[in-house]
Parts: structure tokens; sequence; C-alpha cells
């Protein structure tokens, strides 16, 4: 069967978590990181396998965030691009990117002190995709603001 052509995308791209409700996330593509990373807060492992957690969608306001819950694949120790190796949890859940959407595997973790509130690794862009350095985002789009409702 022959293969589809890789989608081009950016260093940088909006992805969409459908599960979770989260569409719109800038994220930074990463080929030297190995697995994909999300800034999270408050993580919680439950007594069902789960674990809970407020995924972070922006820098400037901290107080925009979802809560969500997801079962936890696996903890084990990740080695952060400062050498430092620290214990993670990792989780897996659909993700979106332009028109492609694929189960990821995603490691939850503190990116406080990071521009970008997520990290896209080369495990989630095998197969798929190819990195254009020169466009910031080739694939997806700019979220539009939702327009609010006048009571």
């Amino acid at each position: 069967m022959p293969r589809r052509p890789k989608e081009i995308i950016g260093w940088t791209e909006y992805v969409d978590f459908p599960n979770w409700g989260i569409e719109g996330l800038q994220a930074k593509v990463d080929t030297g990181a190995r697995t994909s990373s999300l800034h999270v807060e408050d993580l919680k492992p439950l007594r069902d396998g789960k674990v809970e957690f407020h995924v972070i969608l922006s820098r400037k306001r901290k107080n925009k965030k979802v809560l969500v819950r997801a079962k936890a694949v696996k903890w084990a120790r990740v080695r952060s691009s400062t050498g430092v190796y620290n214990t993670r949890c990792f989780v897996k859940t659909p993700i979106r990117i332009g028109h492609i959407e694929k189960e990821i595997e995603i490691t939850l973790d503190s990116r406080d002190k990071m521009i970008f509130r997520m990290l896209i690794g080369r495990k989630a862009l095998e197969d798929d995709f190819l990195v254009d350095v020169d466009k910031r985002t080739a694939l997806s789009e700019r979220p539009k603001p939702k327009k609010r409702r006048l009571s």
C-alpha cells in the first residue's frame, strides 16, 4: 500500500486535544526531544490508575486552564534539556495538528519558565510530518477569538 505524503509543519503549530476540549494551544516543534511534553499544574494521582491535572493554556493568564482526568500510562525518569533527571507521568491522548489527528504519548511537567506550554517531540512527528524551520505555522492557523455573548 503506498504511503501518503508527509505534511509540512512549521517550528510552531497550534494543536487541539479533542478528548480534553482544548483547541488552539500553541506548541513548539522540537526534533531534538524524543517525547512530547505538556505544561500542567496540580498533578494528582487518583486511585483508579488515572491522574488529574490542570492544563495551563496561557503564560500571561494563568487562570486560563482546563481540568483533565486521564489514564496514567507510566511513570518514568526523563532527562530534561538541561541534563537533569526527574520522574514524570506519561499519558496518551489524541492530538490534532491541522487536519491530522493521531494518538500520542505526552509527559506532564512544569514548563512554567518556558515560552511554549507544549513541546512536540519526534515520536509524535514520526510517519506524518516534516518540519520546515523557515515557517512558524504551516499546517494550523491561529485560533480566532471566541465571541462573547451579551446578556
